[in-house]
């Protein structure tokens, strides 16, 4: 037997995780969100703080619309009272006149380009905000039942995704609808059997759009359900540990054969998405081109059959190239119908974690804790992920203010779970969990955790130096006191033996260090820390003899004075606790002191005799 546990929640998936990370079935599909005003309101709300620079972007639209009109109105000048009046100085004029226009316009255009980034990009910038502190509060649940991947798609390829939505997308609309207005006025001023001539080709463009829009945004869901997959991979394989383990395994074929095959779907969704509709698009350049066909036709019956001779040969130049111009918007908007879909699936993925409820959160009067004594009780605690598989049943016990408590048990019995709720990592289903006899969930969850000190059994440091790992804990600490904290967590000496000190990087997860130099650094970190309760999740069960022993000797007076709670699974800490908890199947199934429940014959007699009878045998030997 042994005595360590996983914590709590591992391997458990959400539903939509899964059914973002692999291939829908049909009813998962039906599942998804549908596109509504709802979705499309509570997008556009990220625009509203920024109305005002969207008013100019929106005014210097309008303004490179009317301007980029007057070179075509010019062209039928040039023509008619240029060439057939044969007035060369006029012809300069008017050129000159529409390079003017031409230059204008383009100055226009840079600043609407300038502004319509602006507001993208810190529209980005304000989402990420809005995501990344969602989740900094979110539950562990959340992290232990979503893939690293997942997170990381929507934190950085979703979010970025908005920025061509707003400066792309967005723009082209507002664009487009400006210039077929401009554009349909000029012409029904100039013409308007010629303008009716060339906007009958307009409904064509219509007939196929709603399905090739459905086929795309179902592709694109697709292929971010595959893009989820493949940053799983290469979150799990290219980290430290990730790839550690491949290596030892000789699993990289493997891993290549999964990546490749991810990545081969990929690209074929990608070609999937890019060719849909080539059909509906070949059609459109048909119509498009039909035209100024008709335009020619209907003019040539006017000014031939009919005699009409208020139309010249520069109106019908200038009819060319305004339906010309009328062509794109509409061309442009039909397909601007498909990006939108595309561009409301990408808000549906940001908007699912964004409505993923916080499971823990503070009460609106929660009671902010100065100070503490440490008393904790545990009355009828029960915990579980599904109800089909409890994790704790009615767990019950006290531990007073400068003791402490060791909890020992199977691997798997509800050791991490227990004391994971002590910090509201995860909040009881039922039963109550108090401090100083005050209910936990009506205390303010930060000044609760401000009082907790937790030592972990897989120390984390951050990518940084030694300095900057411990001042984690306390950002105000002084040299003296790091120094100190050090000295007592027995790590001081090995620090000052680094080239650099305490300005040594430790690299990531501190995978430069021992297992040993990880654990001392964070038991000086909770020193610094300074708190009234402490946590030790089995704080030595996978160092040497030598480097438990240097962590001992910190552990003893750092739990003087305070409350502590110990998974262990050495001998010499369960002595020294003041009472021991067998964990069984997520139930207490034994409390007291080591000498009153060896006498027992019950469970913890069994763990000591088979867990500690190597260490009792080591021990006659030294002696």
């Amino acid at each position: 037997m042994n005595f360590g546990g996983p914590g709590p929640g591992m391997g458990r998936g959400g539903g939509y995780g899964r059914m973002m990370r692999g291939n829908m079935s049909e009813t998962e599909k039906a599942q998804l969100p549908k596109i509504t005003k709802k979705l499309v309101f509570r997008s556009f709300k990220y625009l509203l703080p920024y109305w005002k620079q969207l008013v100019v972007v929106v005014i210097t639209i309008i303004i490179t619309s009317i301007l980029s009109l007057i070179p075509s109105i010019i062209t039928g000048k040039i023509i008619d009272d240029g060439f057939l009046g044969k007035n060369f100085t006029l012809i300069l004029q008017l050129i000159s006149l529409s390079f003017g226009v031409l230059v204008a316009s383009n100055l226009v255009s840079v600043l609407q380009s300038y502004v319509n980034t602006w507001v993208s990009q810190h529209i980005v910038y304000d989402m990420k905000n809005e995501m990344y502190r969602h989740l900094e509060y979110m539950s562990q649940r959340f992290f232990t039942d979503e893939h690293q991947g997942d997170i990381i798609t929507r934190m950085t390829s979703d979010i970025d995704g908005v920025k061509t939505v707003i400066s792309g997308t967005l723009t082209s609309i507002f664009s487009n609808v400006i210039i077929l207005v401009t554009t349909v006025v000029a012409l029904y001023y100039k013409n308007w059997i010629l303008a009716t001539v060339g906007i009958i080709i307009v409904p064509l463009f219509i007939l196929p759009t709603k399905k090739v829009g459905k086929k795309r945004f179902d592709l694109v869901m697709q292929m971010q359900q595959q893009q989820d997959s493949m940053n799983q991979i290469l979150n799990e394989t290219l980290s430290v540990s990730g790839s550690l383990l491949v290596k030892i395994f000789t699993r990289e074929e493997k891993e290549y054969n999964r990546f490749e095959k991810v990545n081969k779907d990929i690209t074929k969704l990608n070609i999937k998405e890019s060719i849909v509709g080539r059909w509906f698009i070949m059609s459109i350049g048909i119509f498009t081109n039909m035209g100024p066909m008709l335009i020619y036709l209907a003019s040539g019956i006017l000014m031939l059959k009919m005699g009409v001779s208020s139309l010249t040969v520069g109106d019908i130049g200038v009819m060319v190239a305004l339906i010309s111009r009328m062509y794109g918007p509409v061309n442009s908007l039909f397909n601007l119908q498909i990006d939108v879909t595309r561009s409301m699936a990408l808000f549906q993925r940001i908007f699912v974690y964004f409505d993923k409820p916080n499971d823990i959160q503070n009460k609106p009067d929660a009671l902010v804790l100065k100070d503490i004594k440490g008393d904790i009780s545990f009355e009828n605690v029960c915990f579980y992920y599904t109800e089909e598989l409890p994790i704790l049943k009615n767990v019950s016990f006290k531990v007073d203010s400068g003791t402490i408590v060791a909890i020992v048990g199977p691997s798997g019995a509800g050791k991490s779970t227990i004391i994971n709720l002590i910090p509201r990592l995860y909040d009881a289903v039922s039963g109550s969990v108090k401090i100083d006899g005050i209910e936990i969930k009506d205390m303010d969850m930060f000044s609760l955790r401000r009082h907790i000190g937790y030592v972990s059994q897989d120390t984390y440091l951050f990518n940084g130096t030694v300095r900057e790992n411990l001042l984690y804990a306390n950002d105000e600490a002084t040299d003296e006191q790091i120094i100190d904290a050090c000295k007592r967590a027995h790590i001081h000496d090995f620090i000052n033996s680094l080239p650099d000190r305490y300005e040594t990087m430790v690299g990531n997860r501190g995978l430069k260090l021992s297992g040993g130099e990880k654990q001392r650094i964070s038991i000086a970190r909770v020193i610094l820390k300074d708190p009234q309760i402490l946590i030790l999740d089995e704080a030595t069960s996978s160092l040497d003899s030598i480097s438990e022993s240097y962590i001992q000797q910190a552990i003893e007076p750092l739990l003087k004075n305070r409350t502590s709670v110990v998974i262990a699974h050495r001998l010499s800490t369960i002595m020294a606790s003041d009472m021991i908890i067998a964990v069984m199947n997520g139930e207490i199934v034994e409390q007291g002191k080591h000498h009153d429940l060896l006498e027992k014959e019950g469970i913890y007699k069994e763990l000591y005799e088979t867990q500690f009878r190597q260490a009792i045998e080591d021990a006659k030997k030294q002696y």
